[in-house]
């Protein structure tokens, strides 16, 4: 039998990951982070507009995300530029469109 989860990447990380997991299930952060994959980067009114969230909602919930590792943000002049921090963490919710299309 192959080794376990825990033991191919050890504790420390398997409880980061987790954590990534936890806050990436939201479907509106699961479509930000999708977004972004598929951009280098965007301001917040872009990002709002594209996926028609409210700026405060958004504001929220990009703080979640930058605040565990998933997004980087870009100040210039007035403007807040986000990124994806973790493209690998992107291969994730590309693999969400092929499961779980039935119960």
């Amino acid at each position: 039998m192959g080794a376990t989860l825990h033991d191919r990447v050890g504790s420390e990380k398997l409880l980061r990951v987790s954590e990534m997991l936890k806050v990436a299930a939201h479907p509106q952060r699961l479509a930000i982070l999708d977004l972004l994959g598929s951009r280098k980067r965007m301001c917040v009114n872009d990002l709002g507009n594209a996926l028609n969230i409210e700026q405060a909602i958004l504001s929220q919930h990009l703080a979640v995300l930058r605040d565990k590792g998933l997004l980087t943000v870009e100040k210039e002049g007035r403007f807040s530029f986000y990124r994806v921090e973790r493209p690998d963490f992107l291969r994730i919710i590309r693999n969400l469109e092929n499961c779980c299309d039935e119960f």
